[in-house]
């Protein structure tokens, strides 16, 4: 299979898959809404989108296409750089690359990256199986109906009143549609003030989401040394004597390769993540800060390429799906 296709696979489980000195392809969520004007109801969903920016190797990619493969990982890099370097021909020629369910990606004429979503795949997988579906506004005719056949049994007769004298009841009306007016629009300007002010809940509500997923978020601006491949038929690593009993974590001097479990924006937050990695039994460490300045926390630390995927595949398995390889040369 190509790249696309692997790329269509994790873009279901992650928020983030990055393509090595291409891009990233970003999902977030959308809430359920309606459209007023088709009354059409539309579910929720993931809509995605593209970061050219951010190129560094974090090793999802990769190492899924590796193990998908049964293949090396340097192997799997050189592959998916020569595909990246066609694209890169394609682009600059000015065609357009289609990736499947995904979207199309082009530079303009001010040699800008362009992304246009598609619209047809929701990566949303607890929306599996729902569609968008049009409701038609419900009519009632029934009490008008009615109506027109009580108006044709009793017909209505209005006579006019006899005054004996001139009084102050026409004066009364106008004082009483004077006084609906300003009721009516009193109440219409109490509504505008109180959609304004939802309105900028909704939007702070919206920035103190962003800055928690900000907070959050994971990014690896370092690119893998040389592993070695992973042959999972071969039998596994035997730990050395002072590697911990419940991961199977290499103990050595030197390290050069972390399993992150983190980066933090606020080094606080890096510290009680390291606090409840302890208590699990992992051997958790704060490894400093990346090029974004964000706090970065480490499963453990490793000598051996090969322990640390085995290690790698572990905790993905017990832990955390999110955790990646980071290789120090």
């Amino acid at each position: 299979m190509g790249v696309e296709q692997y790329l269509n696979e994790l873009l279901y489980r992650y928020n983030c898959v990055v393509i090595p000195d291409f891009g990233a392809f970003l999902t977030q969520k959308n809430s359920a809404f309606i459209h007023e004007a088709t009354h059409t109801f539309y579910p929720p969903k993931k809509l995605v989108s593209f970061n050219g920016q951010l190129r560094s190797n974090d090793g999802l990619l990769v190492s899924y296409m590796a193990e998908a493969e049964q293949t090396g990982y340097e192997t799997m890099l050189q592959k998916v750089d020569q595909t990246v370097q066609e694209w890169k021909k394609k682009l600059q020629s000015g065609e357009r690359l289609s990736f499947m369910n995904i979207g199309e990606v082009w530079i303009n004429k001010e040699d800008k990256v362009q992304f246009q979503p598609s619209e047809q795949t929701n990566f949303l997988t607890s929306s599996y199986g729902f569609s968008s579906f049009v409701a038609a506004p419900v009519t009632r005719e029934v009490l008008k109906k009615q109506v027109v056949e009580l108006e044709a049994e009793v017909p209505l007769v209005f006579t006019p009143e006899k005054r004996s004298a001139p009084n102050f009841r026409p004066y009364l009306k106008y004082a009483a549609i004077l006084l609906l007016a300003l009721s009516v629009g009193l109440t219409g300007y109490r509504t505008y003030r109180q959609g304004v002010y939802n309105q900028h809940l909704a939007i702070e509500e919206a920035q103190d989401q962003v800055s928690r997923n900000i907070q959050e978020a994971t990014f690896f601006d370092t690119s893998p040394i040389e592993l070695p491949a992973l042959n999972l038929d071969t039998e596994p690593v035997t730990p050395e004597p002072e590697s911990m009993a419940t991961t199977g974590i290499e103990k050595k001097t030197q390290k050069t390769h972390y399993i992150i479990a983190g980066a933090f924006q606020f080094k606080n937050n890096a510290e009680k993540k390291i606090n409840e990695l302890k208590k699990k039994g992992f051997d958790a460490a704060y490894i400093g800060t990346n090029d974004f300045g964000l706090h970065m926390v480490a499963y453990d630390s490793f000598t051996n390429a090969t322990v640390a995927l085995q290690v790698l595949r572990e905790i993905r398995n017990t832990e955390s799906r999110d955790a990646w390889l980071k290789s120090v040369k």
